[in-house]
């Protein structure tokens, strides 16, 4: 039989999975060239998490990403995630977006689309792999591999059946929390096989212990690929390190050669890399835990699950939630855990832990259960359901959600000029997944990052010998942007209007000196006008407050409008999903005291109610 081979992850879930997808372009350019060198059947470098995180938290185009990456290492082909007809976000989008996502992706240099829908319906996928093939690109469909009375090994084998007819040219079995076994992966391999032709790859999470295993035994049964990374990036909730799996295959007959010596020099330098990762990396993270084979949270949600709940306050309910996690996920009709449903589960086990099961639904929640993420593999609870009807005012959709949607990329591109910025069919898809972040990145220059000296791996020139260079790497984060603007604030009872400079939070002032330990604050007064006019004083009977620390999406109501009990006031997002913010009582909106995209903390006031 002929060797196994190796696709390679540190640059994409690699440290989505450990590192809460932080890691900027120019950490990754420097070893980019020595990875393309290694002969990876291929790298996964974009797609994911990372095009969102690009733009929220880096201040980076993720199109700009992909052209220097795929400069950078030309020679291996380049693969990336795609949540079908959710592209890399959140929600359905129309097909005319997909596809011009897709075109865009191509032209920059994407090679292989591993395209999955999270509750494994097809009809989600056939868009985005009838473009993929348009465009002379490779299409690999994925199988989201769970666990549940709805999931069995001989229904997940057959939902190869129907990738193949989409027109795939491989499949891939995708493990996103570490649950499979060595005996089921050899079954599912071993059948999937005996069907098709065509490649079939593993992918896996650590989380567990289980994925050297399991990939030996995929690798038996007739695996072509399995996704491995490099340490510090793997492992734990990541793929297993790359020198780890090739030290398994030690005398299998289909063992692959890959340089150990520049895997390991790889290794020294993504080291570096973490030390200035180090606060969005999580030990919780590096080590195994069973745990997982009950809340079946996928790796990359684990990583960045735990920055979100600390960015709450909620650090400490961290079991509280993941016990809540298979209650909602049962509840929604056993759906599996993956992007978006492993976050969209995720932020429901939240709201539920906080204000009491059911009582607050995320937008998203309610949108699965009325069947517009797609079907789901089992039924949705029937409490849960008459909620999201009543919330929602609509009943389940019925067909393919997508069937549904209007074009929407004209609109985009009106919408793009309207705003001043350039129209293209890159800034539309963009525009279209992460409106705010898309618009906040280029209306305000990024800063490039001020470099820091360490050692890093370099290409070697024209075949020589391999090296280790002094190479620039950058600082974590770019210089922060400020942004002025008003807010009133009341001391000894009189208000004043106040303008200030907020820092961005990813970012640390830059007026600090960087060796005086001194805490920053959030924001500096610039300037102090004289008192306002006397307004109604905010209490704890007309205050409307904000339940979690998040971004204001939209005010749903006006300055004097009279509202019920339980009438919708506000959209926040919070941890990637919107929520609703309710009015606690009936009454009159006095005043707003927030803006749509105002960065808001848990418990601050947005409205007065009479």
């Amino acid at each position: 039989m002929k060797p196994v081979v190796f696709n390679n992850t540190v640059l994409r879930d690699g440290h989505q999975s450990l590192a809460a997808t932080r890691m900027t372009t120019a950490q990754m350019l420097p070893a980019t060239a020595r990875l393309d060198a290694l002969g990876f059947d291929a790298l996964e470098t974009w797609g994911g998490a990372t095009i969102d995180a690009t733009l929220r938290f880096l201040r980076e185009n993720p199109f700009d990403r992909l052209d220097q990456l795929k400069a950078a290492a030309p020679g291996t082909p380049h693969m990336m995630l795609l949540r079908g007809q959710n592209i890399v976000q959140y929600t359905s989008f129309p097909d005319d977006v997909v596809e011009a996502f897709v075109r865009c992706s191509a032209r920059h240099g994407m090679d292989i689309f591993r395209v999955f829908d999270a509750l494994n319906d097809t009809r989600n996928l056939r868009t985005a792999i009838r473009t993929v093939k348009a465009e002379g690109k490779h299409a690999q469909g994925a199988i989201c591999y769970t666990t549940s009375p709805y999931h069995t090994p001989a229904k997940l084998a057959a939902l190869a059946d129907e990738l193949v007819e989409l027109g795939s040219d491989s499949i891939c079995i995708k493990d996103m929390a570490g649950l499979l076994t060595p005996r089921i992966t050899f079954e599912l391999v071993r059948s999937i096989k005996a069907r098709h032709s065509v490649p079939v790859i593993v992918h896996s999470h650590d989380t567990a212990g289980m994925a050297v295993a399991s990939y030996l035994a995929a690798i038996d049964a007739g695996a072509d690929a399995v996704d491995t990374s490099i340490t510090p990036f793997a492992n734990g909730t990541g793929q297993p390190d790359t020198v780890r799996m090739l030290a398994a295959m030690t005398d299998h007959p289909r063992a692959p050669k890959y340089d150990t010596k520049v895997l390991l020099e790889l290794r020294k330098y993504f080291e570096g890399v973490a030390v200035e990762l180090a606060k969005f990396m999580s030990t919780a993270n590096e080590r195994v835990d069973s745990d997982a084979l009950s809340y079946q949270v996928p790796g990359g949600m684990l990583s960045n699950f735990r920055t979100q709940l600390a960015e709450m306050k909620m650090e400490t309910r961290f079991n509280d939630v993941m016990a809540e996690v298979p209650v909602v996920r049962e509840a929604l009709g056993w759906i599996p855990l993956v992007t978006p449903t492993s976050q969209i589960v995720g932020t429901q086990a939240v709201l539920n832990v906080k204000f009491g099961r059911w009582k607050n639904l995320a937008q998203a929640s309610v949108d699965i259960a009325l069947g517009k993420f797609g079907r789901t593999p089992g039924p949705i609870d029937a409490d849960l359901l008459a909620l999201a009807r009543k919330q929602s005012g609509q009943e389940p959709v019925a067909g393919r959600p997508a069937d549904l949607l209007s074009s929407r990329m004209p609109k985009l591109r009106e919408e793009l000029a309207a705003k001043g910025l350039e129209v293209s069919d890159e800034n539309a898809v963009l525009f279209a997944m992460f409106p705010r972040e898309t618009e906040a990145f280029y209306k305000s220059a990024p800063v490039p990052a001020s470099p820091a000296p360490l050692a890093v791996v370099a290409a070697p020139p024209n075949g020589t010998p391999n090296q280790v260079l002094p190479v620039a790497a950058p600082r974590l984060d770019p210089a922060p942007s400020r942004i002025a603007k008003k807010l009133r604030v009341s001391i000894e009872g009189k208000t004043y209007e106040v303008l200030v400079e907020s820092v961005d939070s990813e970012g640390d002032s830059a007026s600090a000196p960087a060796a005086t330990p001194v805490a920053t604050p959030a924001a500096a007064v610039v300037a102090v006008t004289p008192p306002l006019a006397a307004k109604p004083e905010a209490d704890s009977s007309s205050s409307v407050v904000s339940p979690l620390a998040g971004k204001i999406v939209s005010i749903d109501v006006k300055v004097g409008q009279t509202v019920a009990e339980g009438a919708q006031l506000a959209t926040i997002e919070a941890m990637k999903m919107n929520t609703f913010i309710y009015a606690p009582k009936a009454g009159r909106i006095g005043e707003v005291l927030v803006d749509a995209g105002d960065s808001v903390d848990e418990g601050a006031a947005l409205m007065l109610l009479f």
